[in-house]
């Protein structure tokens, strides 16, 4: 059953998410009030929140782009359409959640360390995320599935 649970476009994209993503939240920790001061366990605690959190933002921006793409297999030979769209609309989800929780509900605020992008106050480092991550989760996934041969393992 795990084999078939990890052949599953959905399977790649959250699980390359997840371990990416777990990296960059850690070490965007200075960028975050307050967050280098909490003890150990409860730094790893809001990091592992925030990753599930990234986690569901790439299924979103994959699930967008597949149904543009009338198939959950486009990253299989991703157009740069395609790429745009899953890049898009984590982008979109990324601000619209770091303006909400930095402006609206206060749940965190950023680091005299933080350089903010216009015209919403977004923090470079999550920006930043959604740019170098995306392309690396796909390209993971596609050598998950299809392994260094190529294509001619796809399914």
């Amino acid at each position: 059953m795990m084999g078939k649970i990890s052949r599953l476009p959905e399977f790649g994209i959250a699980v390359f998410s997840f371990l990416l993503h777990f990296v960059w939240e850690f070490l965007q920790v200075p960028t975050y009030a307050g967050m280098a001061e909490l003890n150990h366990w409860d730094g790893v605690k809001v990091c592992t929140s925030a990753t599930f959190g990234d986690v569901g933002f790439a299924l979103i921006a994959f699930w967008t782009t597949s149904a543009l793409a009338r198939s959950r297999h486009w990253y299989l030979r991703p157009k740069t359409a395609q790429l745009l769209v899953f890049l898009g609309v984590g982008i979109m989800l990324t601000v619209g959640f770091e303006y909400y929780y930095t402006n609206v509900s206060l749940r965190w605020t950023y680091s005299e360390l933080m350089p903010l992008v216009p015209p919403f106050g977004t923090g470079l480092s999550p920006l930043l995320q959604w740019l170098a991550i995306p392309p690396l989760v796909v390209w993971l996934a596609r050598r998950h599935v299809c392994g260094e041969k190529g294509l001619e393992r796809a399914p």
